[in-house]
């Protein structure tokens, strides 16, 4: 449906549909002045008035404005003026065009920037695994010592590099409490050295070896003797389970002297390099 309105500035009458007003809230431009006016409120009715029963003769070469003329020209207008605001709506377009281009290279770059540090990433975790690798070769005996649950898993990564892990051997956490060297009453050139080892690690330890120094009453040394675990260690005891992990162990060792007459000794635990 359409109507016919007339502009209130210039009295140009021009047709409008009914899309038309209400995509503009009724407001138009009009063609000739360009005024902007409501055109609801100004809808112009072309047709004749009811009091007038009799026929109106005009004459051809009459100055009657022609409506149709003034009408289309109207409608030429409201089409430039609807072309105008869609050209401005238009301008807008690009813009959000542009922003989206601008969206799409970021992420473009984003992507490309994440596929390039994706090396350097898998380097990174080969770096970590070589020193985790490494870090388990050289600490396998305290890693071993500490976590046992672990040990198993060691002693198969030891097979592969041909190591062995054995028990843990800190000399600071091993001591002799007490030692006593006494002669043996039945036997002149015998002594007998007592001594008790004690492990003060949580955990197993290895056997340390023995150095007992005899001194003269000089304290000048007359004699020297290292004994390993298989020295000291009483029979049935498996050298190789170590001493366990806060317990002691008492020794007792018997030694000819022959013809040394010691007056005193120096007894030191220590781990072979």
């Amino acid at each position: 449906m359409s109507t016919v309105t007339q502009c209130p500035t210039c009295s140009t009458r021009f047709r409008v549909t009914q899309d038309q007003l209400d995509a503009y809230h009724g407001m138009v431009r009009c063609g000739r002045c360009e005024a902007v006016f409501n055109a609801i409120e100004h809808v112009y009715d072309d047709g004749p008035s009811p009091q007038l029963d009799l026929p109106i003769m005009l004459d051809e070469a009459s100055d009657q404005p022609d409506l149709t003329s003034e009408i289309a020209e109207a409608e030429a207008a409201l089409m430039a003026a609807e072309s105008f605001e869609l050209s401005a709506a238009d301008q807008e377009a690009p813009d959000q065009e542009a922003d989206a281009s601008a969206d799409e290279e970021e992420f473009l770059a984003a992507a490309q920037k994440k596929r390039a540090g994706w090396p350097w990433a898998l380097a990174s975790t080969l770096l970590l695994l070589v020193l985790l690798a490494q870090g388990a070769y050289f600490f396998r005996v305290e890693l071993a010592a500490r976590l046992p649950g672990l040990k198993p898993a060691l002693v198969s990564y030891c097979g592969l590099l041909n190591c062995q892990i054995t028990l843990p051997s800190d000399a600071d956490l091993m001591s002799i409490d007490s030692s006593d060297l006494e002669a043996d009453p039945d036997h002149v050139s015998v002594i007998t050295l007592t001594a008790t080892l004690r492990n003060h690690a949580p955990y197993s330890q290895a056997y340390p070896n023995l150095e007992l120094t005899l001194n003269d009453t000089n304290d000048k040394p007359v004699g020297r003797r290292t004994f390993t675990p298989a020295d000291y260690l009483p029979k049935g005891a498996d050298e190789k389970l170590g001493l366990t992990g806060r317990r002691e162990l008492n020794i007792e060792l018997h030694l000819d002297t022959a013809d040394l007459k010691p007056s005193g000794y120096r007894l030191l635990l220590f781990y072979p390099k």
